[in-house]
C-alpha cells in the first residue's frame, strides 16, 4: 500500500498535470489499489481532494490518473463519488453530474477492476445513482449508506471502507432526530480512526459533520481545531471547523478559519465555497459587533458571480447576509427595503422575504409585511408541492416569525403570541441546515424580544435563555437576557449578561446595546436595602427608550413618560408628551426612522422620598453622517401602577 504525504514533491516522471504544488498540503491518506506505480502519488492525492469535497478539481484528478493508466478501473469509483456533492446536504447533484457519474460506473465496469474490492468499491458507489432519476435523494442516501456497510464489513482491515461508510452513515441523520443516533454512530467508527490516522482529512472532516448539533458540538472540538492544518490546502477543510465554532459560539475561531476559507476558495474559482464561508464568516463579525467589516465583505458578496446554479450554497448566502446584517443590527428600514433575486430555491429567496417582513412590522407598516407574508406562503407552498418537506417547514416558521410580528403591529397581542411561540416549537424540533451557520434570527431570542415589547420581562428572561442553549453567545441573546433580567428585577443576572456582552463584543462597533451595558457596569452600584430591583428597572426602561428610538419606534422611546411629564425646554416647561413627539420627528427622524443612533452613558439613579427616583446622565446622537450631538440629562421618576415613568425630563 501507498502511504503519500502530500507535502512532497512528486516525481519529475509525472505528468505535469497531475502533480501538485511544492506547497500543497492536503493530507495524509492510504488507499490501497492495483493501478500503475507511475499514478500513485497523484491518485492519492485525488482521493485526498475527495475526502475534502474539492468537487472539479477532484474530478479532473482522477481523470488524468485514468488518463496515464487506462487500466484504473477504481479512479472511475473516484469520480462517481465526488459527482454526488455534498453527501450531507440532502440535495444530491444535478441530473448532468449524475449523467457524469453514471457513465464514469459504466467504464469502470467495463475497464474491468483488477481486484475484487476495487470492484466491490464501484458497485457500492453504484448503488446510490441506481435509478437515480426516479428516486427521491432520501432513498438514494440510505441505499449508500447500505451499501457502503457492506463494503465495511466485507473488508474490516480496509481503513478507507471503515471511513466511507461513517460519512455515508452521517448523511442519513435526519434534521427531526434529536437522538442523533446516526451522528454517534457514524462519530464512533471515526473516533477510532482518528487515533490511528491523525492526519487524515476525510475522518477530522467527518468527525466535525458527526458532532454538528447542540447538545454535541463540544465533543467535535478537537477534529476542529486540528483539520484545517491536516489540509490547508484545500479550502473546505478551513471552512469546515466553524460549523463546530459556531455551535459553541466560538466567534474568534469561526472569523480566522473563514477568512482563510474564503480565500482559498476565491483563488479555486469555487466561488459557492467562498460566499458559504462568507456567511459564516459574517454571522459571527456580527456577534462580535464587527459591523464595518460585515458590512464590507456583505458588499463584495453582492457582486460575486460565476457560481454554479447546481448547488445552493451561493444563492443561499448572497441572500442571508445581507438580511442578517440588517436583522442583527436591528436595521429593520434596511431590512424591509431588501430585493428579493428569484431562483430555482425558493428557500433562498424566502429568506429575503422575511427579513422584509420582519423589518416592515417592526417599524409599523403592517400592510407591507403582510405582502412579504403572503409571498412566504407562497414559497412553502411550492416546496410542499415538490416535496422538499425541511425547506417547507423552514420557510413555515418564518412565516410564522413574521405573521406574529405583523399581528403586534396590528395590535393583535395575543395572536402575535401564540404564532411566535407555534414558531418556536417547531423549530425546536428540528436542527439547521449545514449550509447556514444558523438561521436569520432564532425563534426563542425573537420570541423573547416580542415578550419584552409586551411587558412581560419575565418570561422573555426564560426564552433568552432557553435560546441561549441551542445558540450560544450571541451578542442578542446576551442583550436581550439582560434586559429581561433587569426589568425583571434580577440585578445580578443583569450584571452577569451584560458583563459577557461586553467582554465578548466590546471591541466592535460603537452600538446602542454596549453603550447601554456600559452605562449599566460603571454606573455606581451602591443602593439602598430594597432599591436595586428599582434602579434595574429604570436602567433598563431607558436603555429600553434608546433602542426603541434607534428602530424607528417613537412612540416606545416615549413609553418612559408618564401622561402627566413635563419637558424643559428654552421656553419653559412644555406638558405632555404628543408635542414632544410632533417635534423629535421633524428635527431627528426622516421617513420614519431617525436620522442618527441614540445612545445613554454615565448614568445615575438615586432614590427620592415618597417613591421617587433622579436619573442623571448622558446622552450621545452619532451616526447618518451628520456631526455627533451630546448633552446632559435630569429625568424625575416616580412609581404608578404601570411601573416606573418619568415625569419630568430636563435635558439641555
Amino acid at each position: 500500500m501507498f502511504l503519500v504525504y502530500l507535502f512532497v514533491s512528486l516525481t519529475a516522471s509525472m505528468p505535469v498535470s497531475a502533480r501538485e504544488s511544492p506547497h500543497e498540503h492536503l493530507g495524509t491518506v492510504e488507499f490501497a489499489n492495483s493501478c500503475a506505480a507511475s499514478v500513485q502519488e497523484p491518485f492519492q492525492r485525488a482521493v485526498a481532494m475527495l475526502h475534502s469535497f474539492r468537487y472539479l478539481e477532484t474530478e479532473k484528478a482522477f481523470r488524468e490518473v485514468l488518463a496515464e493508466d487506462p487500466s484504473c478501473a477504481v479512479a472511475d469509483w473516484g469520480i462517481a463519488a465526488i459527482l454526488m456533492s455534498n453527501p450531507l446536504a440532502g440535495v444530491g447533484p444535478s441530473p448532468d453530474w449524475a449523467g457524469r457519474a453514471q457513465a464514469a460506473i459504466d467504464q469502470g465496469r467495463t475497464i474491468g477492476a483488477k481486484t475484487q474490492r476495487e470492484r466491490d468499491y464501484i458497485g457500492a458507489v453504484a448503488a446510490y445513482y441506481e435509478d437515480w432519476a426516479n428516486r427521491p435523494e432520501r432513498t438514494r442516501q440510505l441505499n449508500r449508506a447500505k451499501a457502503f456497510e457492506a463494503l465495511a464489513a466485507r473488508y474490516p482491515d480496509d481503513d478507507e471502507a471503515q471511513i466511507f461508510h461513517a460519512l455515508y452513515l452521517a448523511a442519513t441523520q435526519a434534521l427531526a432526530d434529536q437522538s442523533y443516533k446516526n451522528y454517534l454512530a457514524a462519530a464512533a467508527i471515526l473516533e477510532k480512526q482518528f487515533e490511528k490516522h491523525p492526519n487524515h482529512p476525510g475522518v477530522a472532516h467527518y468527525l466535525i459533520h458527526s458532532y454538528d448539533a447542540p447538545a454535541i458540538a463540544a465533543m467535535g472540538l478537537v477534529a476542529a481545531r486540528r483539520y484545517a492544518a491536516i489540509a490547508p490546502s484545500a479550502p473546505h477543510a478551513q471552512h469546515m471547523p466553524s460549523h463546530i465554532f459556531t455551535r459553541v459560539g466560538s466567534w474568534k475561531e469561526s472569523i480566522a478559519t473563514n477568512e482563510r476559507a474564503a480565500d482559498a476558495a476565491k483563488q479555486d474559482g469555487d466561488f459557492d465555497e467562498q460566499l458559504h464561508a462568507t456567511d459564516y464568516l459574517v454571522y459571527a463579525l456580527l456577534q462580535l459587533g464587527r459591523d464595518d467589516v460585515a458590512h464590507r465583505l456583505m458588499e463584495e458578496s453582492a457582486t460575486i458571480t460565476g457560481f454554479t446554479t447546481l448547488r445552493f450554497a451561493g444563492p443561499y448566502a448572497q441572500a442571508a447576509i445581507p438580511a442578517r446584517y440588517a436583522i442583527e443590527r436591528g436595521d429593520w428600514k434596511q431590512a424591509m427595503t431588501l430585493e428579493p433575486h428569484p431562483g430555482q430555491f425558493p428557500f433562498t429567496v424566502a429568506l429575503t422575504y422575511f427579513a422584509r417582513a420582519l423589518g416592515a412590522a417592526r417599524s409599523g407598516d403592517a400592510a407591507a409585511a403582510g405582502k412579504d407574508v403572503e409571498e412566504l406562503s407562497r414559497l412553502r407552498d411550492t416546496l410542499k408541492a415538490a416535496k422538499n418537506e425541511y425547506w417547507a417547514n423552514e420557510v413555515e416558521i418564518s412565516r410564522l416569525e413574521a405573521a406574529a410580528w405583523t399581528a403586534l403591529a396590528q395590535g393583535e397581542r395575543e395572536e402575535a403570541l401564540l404564532l411566535m411561540r407555534s414558531a418556536a416549537e417547531i423549530e425546536d424540533k428540528s436542527e439547521k441546515h449545514i449550509v447556514t451557520p444558523g438561521r436569520i434570527v432564532p425563534a426563542r431570542e425573537l420570541l423573547g424580544e416580542m415578550l419584552l415589547e409586551l411587558k412581560l420581562p419575565a418570561d422573555a428572561l426564560r426564552e433568552f435563555e432557553a435560546s441561549q442553549l441551542r445558540e450560544p453567545e450571541r451578542f442578542h441573546g446576551y442583550y436581550g437576557a439582560a434586559q429581561a433580567a433587569a426589568q425583571s428585577g434580577d440585578l445580578a443576572k443583569t450584571r452577569r449578561y451584560f458583563e459577557r456582552l461586553v467582554e465578548m463584543a466590546g471591541q466592535g462597533s460603537a452600538r446602542p446595546e454596549l453603550a447601554a451595558a456600559r452605562a449599566f457596569l460603571t454606573a455606581d452600584s451602591v443602593a439602598l436595602p430594597g432599591w436595586t430591583g428599582d434602579e434595574a428597572e429604570i436602567r433598563a426602561a431607558t436603555a429600553a427608550s434608546a433602542d426603541a428610538w434607534n428602530r424607528g419606534d417613537i412612540k416606545g422611546h416615549l413609553a418612559i413618560y408618564d401622561e402627566s411629564v413635563t419637558f424643559m425646554t428654552s421656553n419653559g416647561p412644555r406638558p405632555g408628551v404628543a408635542p414632544i413627539e410632533a417635534a423629535f420627528l421633524e428635527k431627528y427622524f426622516v421617513a420614519g426612522m431617525p436620522k442618527q443612533n441614540l445612545g445613554f452613558s454615565d448614568i445615575s439613579v438615586r432614590r427620592l422620598d415618597g417613591g421617587a427616583a433622579l436619573e442623571t446622565g448622558r446622552f450621545l446622537l452619532t451616526g447618518g453622517g451628520l456631526a455627533d450631538q451630546s448633552g446632559w440629562f435630569t429625568l424625575v421618576w416616580l412609581r404608578t401602577p404601570a411601573g416606573w415613568r418619568a415625569v419630568h425630563d430636563h435635558s439641555s
